[in-house]
């Protein structure tokens, strides 16, 4: 299977994370879904990477949608469990780090666009929703190792992925003084070679 993202994308991260934790052997196409001559638009008709493309042609796009399939193709590692209260936290965890990764692209994005044509109020938004996110990381991870106790899941890698994303494009946020549990998770995750090898770099 190929999968196709870039380098930067946090949502690829998590993929990669995950193909990287289930020994699942992928070639990696990076791309820049930006530029008018990408790939990417025939492979996703959103536009957007990461995009699974599996060895019958087919697409799998949204990276929630591309981990949970790989969760289930291999045994290694599973990342999601299959209790139903125990998936349920898992999913909503990796939801809400989508959601702060989400807030963070648009914030970043909206002060690349020149001074005068920025909104104020739509940065004040998702500055709000970043904020509210990261503290409800924080009180859901607690003092735990991990969010769902003693294993590392699907929920630690989304967080660990939308926290790398906060260095890479909001450097001027101090989230690990803020939240000191985040920032012991996110060391311990570094110290994995999944997140070493995926390191997004501009």
């Amino acid at each position: 299977m190929k999968l196709v993202t870039s380098l930067t994308s946090p949502y690829g991260r998590k993929v990669r994370v995950v193909l990287l934790e289930k020994k699942i052997p992928f070639r990696l196409q990076v791309e820049n879904p930006w530029l008018p001559d990408s790939p990417v638009a025939a492979l996703n008709p959103l536009g957007k990477v990461p995009v699974l493309v599996l060895e019958d042609g087919v697409s799998v796009f949204d990276s929630r949608v591309i981990v949970e399939y790989l969760d289930h193709v291999s045994p290694v590692a599973h990342l999601i469990p299959s209790e139903p209260k125990s998936r349920m936290v898992v999913r909503g965890i990796e939801a809400l780090a989508d959601g702060v990764t989400d807030a963070t692209v648009a914030a970043y994005l909206e002060r690349k666009r020149p001074p005068e044509q920025q909104s104020s109020d739509w940065l004040l938004l998702q500055e709000r929703t970043l904020f509210s996110g990261l503290e409800a990381l924080s009180k859901a991870l607690d003092e735990k190792p991990w969010y769902l106790g003693n294993s590392m899941t699907l929920a630690d890698v989304a967080c660990g992925c939308t926290l790398g994303y906060l260095d890479l494009r909001a450097p001027g946020i101090d989230w690990r003084t803020a939240h000191p549990n985040l920032a012991k998770l996110a060391d311990k995750l570094a110290t994995r070679v999944s997140f070493q090898e995926t390191v997004p770099t501009v």
